[in-house]
């Protein structure tokens, strides 16, 4: 296989990966397995990267790697949007969570205390 098939597919594996976004419980090893996927998929390109000669002669192999690499970028933002809204969930949870366990943080003033201006 030529390097080009094998960005192929690396990219096309990592497709497949990207189509389900697991729970949160098995959300370490899917990122994990994505990081494996993209490290690999960049050996790839830097491979292509360094050729001196490299030259699509297919160019059914080109629109075929631009086009995975659009749907991987379109999956990836998905997944990363996905995990922000789990993390902004979570910071909503952790501050309602402050607020029910000191409800008058917020109405605390400092009384009695005086500030002497002079020297």
């Amino acid at each position: 296989m030529s390097v080009v098939e094998d960005l192929l597919v690396a990219s096309e594996a990592l497709l497949v990966h990207l189509d389900t976004i697991p729970s949160e419980d098995k959300r370490d090893e899917f990122i994990e397995r994505i990081e494996v996927l993209l490290d690999e998929r960049e050996n790839f390109i830097r491979v292509l990267s360094n050729l001196k000669e490299f030259n699509l002669e297919n160019d059914t192999l080109k629109d075929r790697v631009i086009e995975l690499d659009k749907d991987v970028i379109n999956r990836l933002n998905k997944v990363m949007s996905v995990i922000k809204g789990d993390i902004s969930e979570l910071q909503q949870m952790k501050r309602r969570e402050k607020s029910y366990s000191n409800p008058y943080a917020a109405t605390q003033t400092i009384d009695g205390i005086y500030f002497d201006n002079k020297k």
